[in-house]
């Protein structure tokens, strides 16, 4: 056999990311369906294949993939559905506090380790309000305590079926409720508290301390959940992970004041330019205030803009200004940048100061999320992607016998009426220019099924492309290991673009 050096055919293999990118004289910058990654070497299966990476400093993901939080993408079932996959939700702020603020409480109780705060009734209350409990939050097994009250004496326990077959509505639950409970001990470990529950056959597990007092609660379903979805993310009390956007105005403190009071992990602010003193400041004051917080600032697409938002304290970036599919913002202001030259540009400074950047915008495929991350994107932000599952908010309706759901921009007028003109600095404008348009999307069915679809496409193009990680994947882009070649008009045209 004729024996040859690999670099001798490195020239005509493709350009690397920093050739292709940084390469002033073009003066071009490029979008996902301009540049295609060229094929590596195969020695796993896809299965094999890691996505975890980190939506910020400190917060790491199964899947590299978060909710846009637009009215008609993410609320709190779109959370919890990408929560249980192990990517994240972010709740949008379209609504009132109160609104956002129940959003949250929503999903962070849908799935507990030890729950420190459970919702408890005394014996005079009454099966209405355990029914009350139940439409509020989707459970109806209740702690009895004599005053009603986390760290009063328990007394018993309600559940569905100490109630499902009386008709007096009106009842005492001091006559329905169940007085022989098995409990744990206050300082039982989560894996042993696991273990009572299993041996027990029980729904819930009350923890009290030796006064006989409820301090907390463990559920059944909970259990059940963690082993459906092993890789949910979830915090340190194995509740879901949930993230919550605010804008850039001075009454958003008090906003991000009660979401992190009710557990967001993480804050998004949310701008269609970053680089302003409003966002400045309000990152100072979350990570003055709330070191412990993870905040993620954006949006923005230069080193310039980026570097701002770093200094002043950001545990990630979001990255894209105009290349969504509803976004009218380059069309209209003339600012933006293309999305595969911004996250290439911004990721390259965010890496020295170890800060993940979160692609958000002209996300359309799954070949748009590996070609994201393959330039540099620790996560994608999608938006019409998950538009059009049964989690995402408002209804289905057909037309011309196809099933849809609606889907807006948040610089669109529909939703800058009901409170996004902050995002686009309109607030105090009599007149509002729309930066975004309304639309419609084809039903894409349950994120439970759709997820580990995408996930399956994302893994095996990561393989294909000779890796076997998104970590691996940063670390060969970063050395100039990851090819790239532009196509023509005629190309994307052969590729199905």
């Amino acid at each position: 056999p004729i024996k040859v050096k690999m670099n001798e055919f490195i020239e005509g293999n493709g350009y690397s990311g920093q050739t292709l990118f940084e390469n002033v004289r073009s003066c071009q910058a490029y979008t996902f369906d301009d540049v295609i990654l060229l094929p590596g070497y195969i020695d796993s299966e896809s299965t094999e294949v890691s996505l975890e990476s980190y939506v910020c400093r400190g917060i790491k993901l199964k899947l590299p993939m978060v909710s846009s939080p637009m009215d008609t993408v993410t609320e709190h079932k779109t959370a919890i559905g990408m929560a249980l996959q192990g990517g994240l939700g972010v709740i949008h702020y379209n609504m009132t506090v109160e609104e956002q603020v129940h959003e949250v409480n929503l999903v962070k109780k849908y799935k507990n380790g030890f729950i420190t705060n459970p919702a408890c009734l005394s014996p005079n209350h009454t099966i209405a309000d355990v029914l009350r409990l139940k439409s509020q939050y989707g459970f109806s097994g209740v702690p009895i305590t004599e005053n009603g009250q986390m760290g009063s004496t328990l007394l018993g326990m309600v559940t569905s079926r100490d109630i499902d077959f009386i008709e007096d509505k009106s009842t005492p639950l001091s006559i329905v409720m169940t007085q022989n409970l098995v409990t744990a001990p206050e300082g039982v470990s989560l894996t042993e508290a696991n273990n009572i529950l299993r041996s027990s056959k029980k729904g819930k597990l009350p923890v009290v301390n030796s006064q006989g007092q409820l301090v907390a609660l463990m559920s059944r379903t909970d259990l059940m959940k963690r082993m459906e979805f092993p890789d949910a993310s979830v915090d340190n009390n194995k509740r879901l992970l949930c993230g919550a956007s605010i804008g850039t105005r001075p009454n958003d403190k008090d906003r991000a004041k009660a979401l992190i009071e009710a557990g967001a992990d993480v804050i998004v602010i949310d701008s269609s330019q970053g680089d302003s003193m409003y966002q400045i400041d309000i990152i100072q004051h979350l990570k003055s205030t709330y070191p412990n917080i993870k905040v993620i600032g954006g949006n923005v697409v230069t080193k310039r803009q980026a570097y701002h938002l770093i200094q002043a304290g950001v545990d990630g970036l979001r990255v894209g200004m105009g290349s969504g599919s509803i976004c009218t913002t380059q069309e209209v202001c003339a600012v933006g940048r293309a999305q595969a030259t911004a996250v290439y540009s911004v990721s390259r400074l965010a890496n020295k100061f170890g800060i993940p950047i979160i692609a958000d915008g002209g996300i359309s495929s799954t070949g748009h999320i590996i070609k994201a991350l393959a330039i540099g994107a620790s996560c994608v932000m999608c938006g019409s992607l998950l538009a059009g599952t049964e989690e995402s908010p408002g209804e289905f309706y057909y037309q011309d016998g196809i099933r849809l759901k609606r889907y807006r921009g948040m610089g669109s007028i529909e939703a800058m009426s009901k409170g996004s003109e902050k995002r686009y600095f309109a607030s105090d404008s009599a007149i509002k220019v729309a930066q975004g348009v309304s639309g419609a999307v084809v039903d894409k069915g349950s994120l439970k099924k759709y997820i580990p679809y995408l996930c399956d496409s994302i893994r095996k193009g990561i393989l294909e492309i000779g890796v076997k990680s998104v970590q691996e994947l940063h670390e060969k882009n970063n050395n100039n290991e990851i090819r790239f070649e532009l196509r023509s008009s005629a190309a994307q045209r052969e590729g199905g673009i």
